[in-house]
């Protein structure tokens, strides 16, 4: 799909503000309401913007530690890692598994009540058979720059 600059417009907009009006997001990428809804369809239809969400404030919410681990597998065979990165699906205290070149396998970003739930966590990975053999445990003191908005213009190849 190629993209023009109002495209982009429209994808940073809605990167940091998701739940704008529709009218909104055309005043504020410089188009009438109509063709702006048409582009955000056409993004939405090529997969561009996969969903809309809330951020939430998880202090607010309530005690939580969150954790990077980094984890190296038993087994480096293509089927080992499908079984590891099928069960990272069940595991709703893992937000995020990212696969990895080189040193270790994955890094995980895992949310828990406390450091005692995280450690339950790990125990019944290592007993699910899973084809976890060593992991390092990265504890989050604070957070300096939570998930920002990407560098849409840089990513897509368009020099501003």
């Amino acid at each position: 799909m190629r993209l023009d600059a109002r495209d982009l417009d429209i994808l940073r907009v809605l990167s940091t503000d998701g739940r704008i009006t529709k009218t909104a997001l055309a005043d504020r990428v410089g188009l009438s309401p109509t063709p702006c809804w048409e582009r955000l369809k056409k993004l939405e239809k090529a997969g561009l913007i996969k969903r809309y969400r809330a951020e939430i404030n998880l202090r607010k919410l309530g005690p939580h530690v969150t954790v990077f681990v980094a984890a190296e597998l038993s087994d480096h065979t293509a089927a080992s890692f499908q079984a590891f990165e099928a069960a990272m699906q069940r595991y709703e205290e893992v937000l995020a598994c990212w696969a990895l070149g080189g040193g270790f396998d994955y890094i995980l970003q895992i949310v828990t009540r406390d450091i005692d739930a995280y450690q339950r966590l790990i125990d019944e990975m290592l007993n699910a058979d899973i084809g976890l053999e060593k992991y390092f445990t990265y504890i989050v003191t604070k957070p300096v720059k939570g998930q920002g908005v990407p560098p849409i213009s840089l990513i897509a190849g368009w020099q501003e």
